[in-house]
């Protein structure tokens, strides 16, 4: 009870406020009618629609326009679909995969991963010993729950944010967005497979290689009418691009695909997996002699499988409650994540900053091998100031990823800073060994 009400108290008086927030602003919107609320759902549609407006989204529905585009043109040159079964069979599916490709595309973009309510608390307040509580939403973290920065929420069952999509991929979409990594690198096949085509015979009677004992008959292949377009210089450069383009995404993707199904099949997320590992390096480097059991892998990866993809495209589960192993229960991955931070804290090192970091990503002032080995993902850098401390959890040589030590107020306000910063900025802090040695002497005295 001691532990429940250490989590319980702080968070009181944020909950109450958050409950007033709530309040107010569903007692203005009722004063207002219902015109009020249309003008709110047209702006959260508004805002979704805004998803496009990033990088991520633009480059991946550029590369889909693109070698559908030069595909569908080829496919006209190469193979015209009005004259042979297989070449309207060919047509036809060309523009399947392209259909299936963005309904699987904007559904995990819009649709979106499920967020866990805000201020959420379990029915059985005894529980909440065991779950996390996120200042920013002013809730408890459901199990298999994790907050995303970028979407300032808390997620059910949460892979990772994918910038491709500009959305988390987690409960709701976790099927949509595996189907268009997979359908992606099927219709990049399809495509390369026309590109090389059109090129091969378009290019075959206006090349001479030289090679006369290598001859390949590509009759069958020629067609007698004459193409609705020629295939000039513009178009054999648009095609060699769009190839390039078509292979690339078909290796990257479908990397990517691998890497999905590999913790679809076993119940798991990427955020899951890296805590599985986490607690196998825990009970070792502590010799607990602790068994952990993944509580989400049911046994068997067909059961594991119909989790994520069923028929109705309607996911298992309501996003908070989950069917576990025999011998775990909802708990069993939140107690290990709870215990999983408290070694972080025990284990993270003090730092005090001696130089000054303006936050850049890729700082060339830092020095050449700084700047070259800045960490590749999407966590953010934090600047600093000099004479700021800092706790580090973990890092590489060259870089350090920690929590800055902030103010009463700001931690009551829930503020966090935590991120990458370059490891020459700062220095190791021996206060704590000046301040028990002290303490000590002052025993002694």
């Amino acid at each position: 009870m001691g532990k429940r009400q250490s989590l319980e108290e702080p968070c009181q008086a944020k909950e109450q406020g958050s409950q007033l927030q709530w309040k107010n602003k569903q007692g203005s919107s009722e004063g207002d009618g219902g015109t009020t609320s249309l003008m709110r759902k047209g702006f959260e549609n508004l805002h979704e629609v805004k998803r496009l407006c990033h990088w991520g989204p633009m480059i991946a529905l550029s590369v889909i326009a693109i070698c559908s585009t030069v595909a569908v043109l080829d496919s006209i040159i190469w193979y015209w679909p009005l004259d042979t079964t297989g070449g309207s069979v060919n047509f036809i599916m060309l523009i399947n995969w392209t259909v299936l490709i963005l309904y699987n595309y904007f559904n995990a973009m819009f649709v979106g991963p499920g967020y866990i309510p805000l201020g959420w608390k379990p029915e059985n307040s005894q529980d909440s010993v065991y779950l996390q509580f996120c200042r920013v939403c002013q809730g408890y973290k459901s199990p298999r729950s994790h907050h995303c920065r970028k979407c300032n929420r808390c997620v059910m069952k949460m892979d990772h944010h994918c910038p491709w999509i500009n959305n988390c991929c987690g409960h709701l979409n976790h099927a949509y967005f595996t189907s268009f990594l997979l359908l992606a690198p099927l219709g990049c096949v399809h495509a390369a497979f026309i590109f090389t085509m059109t090129m091969y015979t378009q290019l075959y009677d206006r090349i001479s290689f030289g090679w006369s004992s290598v001859k390949i008959d590509m009759s069958a292949l020629k067609r007698t009418h004459s193409p609705i377009m020629p295939f000039s210089v513009p178009a054999f450069a648009a095609t060699l691009f769009a190839l390039g383009l078509a292979l690339g995404t078909t290796i990257a993707v479908g990397m990517l695909f691998c890497i999905q199904m590999k913790v679809i099949v076993r119940n798991k997320t990427s955020i899951e997996a890296w805590i599985e590992e986490k607690a196998r390096d825990r009970i070792q480097y502590y010799q607990t002699g602790e068994e952990f059991i993944f509580p989400y892998d049911l046994g068997s990866r067909w059961e594991n499988f119909k989790q994520v993809f069923t028929w109705s495209g309607v996911p298992e589960g309501d996003g908070v409650e989950w069917p576990v192993h025999e011998k775990c229960h909802q708990h069993t991955l939140t107690i290990e994540q709870l215990k999983q931070k408290a070694d972080k804290r025990v284990r993270s090192i003090q730092y005090r900053v001696v130089e000054d970091y303006n936050g850049a990503c890729c700082p060339i002032s830092k020095g050449l091998r700084t700047f070259l080995r800045t960490p590749c993902t999407e966590e953010p850098r934090i600047s600093l100031t000099r004479g700021e401390v800092l706790f580090a959890t973990r890092g590489t040589k060259w870089w350090m990823y920690g929590d800055k030590v902030l103010s009463e107020e700001q931690a009551k306000a829930g503020d966090r800073m935590r991120g990458w910063f370059p490891r020459k900025c700062v220095e190791k802090c021996l206060y704590d060994t000046a301040n028990n040695s002290t303490s000590e002497e002052k025993k002694e005295n």
